[in-house]
């Protein structure tokens, strides 16, 4: 008898890194190894999916915006400038808090783009959730929105999509007619989904006289909240002095009564009297970012009064993310 042939297998073609697509944990990796994605080159893809970025919008205009549209904000809208200009085709692109249907992104029928960034993201750094998102959404097809994903362990975030140099200016709305340019022809669907978003919106104004700062009104009182910019452990000192020394308030009867960590940031909040609107606080928060500067710049050790006021503060913080 003729002898067998040993059976050989042909070698699959050795993939680079930057070429192996994401598949399934347990398929087998498409780089050729034999091993199972989740044991090759699914690894580096598991720890970006896990490591959590904790200033995700560190280093865009506007960082401390972003992070009020993202946690604080109900309603609002602001215009982006890309690194590379306009693709052709996209008149715009605009971010927004919320978009139908929870859409993560939509390409509206005239080409233009709405970037959603109060949704889930799938890894720990939003910014580069955001940035795959918003790659995907400037070339789908007009008319249609873009679902969610996981994005790929290598790509861009949004610090390398956004132009460094542009303008961040959020425009806060009253409800969320921005869905619909012509509301005549909105589905039922996203009709259904507007009324349901304008019954829970909370009315919301941004200050015009320092950065950063929303009012807001609710049944029973109304506040202010604002994101800052300034390392947390020090922002919470001189906070701590003004608040011993009386001077943390915002106006007869406003309070401060803690603050939001948020995306790496600190926000505190204000208590206000319901009767206190946005343009009632507009002076006294410019006056008290004075009193801020003045006491972020202070060295001398916290006395016990002081002391005791972090710790008060500290015991209110609430993380949001």
């Amino acid at each position: 008898m003729a002898k067998k042939r040993p059976q050989t297998k042909a070698k699959r073609p050795q993939l680079s890194d930057t070429e192996v697509p994401v598949v399934g944990a347990r398929e087998p990796c498409p780089c050729g190894s034999g091993r199972r994605y989740k044991a090759c080159h699914g690894r580096a893809a598991a720890q970006a999916v896990t490591e959590l970025v904790h200033r995700p919008f560190e280093g865009l205009p506007g960082e401390c915006d972003w992070v009020a549209l993202r946690e604080l904000v109900p309603a609002a809208t602001a215009e982006l400038t890309l690194k590379d200009g306009l693709p052709e085709g996209v008149p715009s692109v605009t971010l927004a808090t919320v978009l139908p249907m929870a859409w993560p992104a939509l390409r509206r029928d005239d080409g233009s783009v709405l970037l959603g960034l109060q949704n889930d993201t799938a890894s720990g750094d939003l910014s580069r959730d955001l940035a795959d998102t918003l790659q995907r959404a400037l070339t789908a097809q007009p008319g249609t929105p873009v679902q969610g994903r996981r994005a790929p362990a290598d790509g861009p975030r949004l610090q390398d999509l956004i132009d460094p140099q542009g303008t961040f200016e959020p425009v806060v709305h009253s409800g969320f007619e921005f869905w619909v340019p012509d509301p005549e022809n909105a589905t039922p669907e996203v009709t259904a989904s507007l009324e349901r978003a304008n019954a829970a919106a909370i009315p919301t104004v941004r200050l015009q006289g320092v950065d950063a700062a929303y009012w807001c009104e609710t049944p029973e009182k109304n506040h202010l909240r604002w994101v800052m910019p300034h390392a947390e452990e020090r922002l919470l000192d001189a906070l701590a002095r003004l608040q011993a020394a009386g001077r943390s308030g915002l106006g007869e009867g406003t309070r401060l009564v803690g603050s939001f960590r948020a995306h790496g940031l600190t926000v505190p909040v204000w208590d206000l009297p319901s009767g206190v609107g946005a343009q009632d606080v507009e002076k006294p928060a410019a006056e008290f970012a004075e009193r801020l500067a003045e006491a972020l710049a202070s060295d001398v050790p916290l006395t016990a009064d002081e002391r005791r006021a972090r710790g008060g503060l500290t015991n209110r913080q609430v993380t949001l993310s």
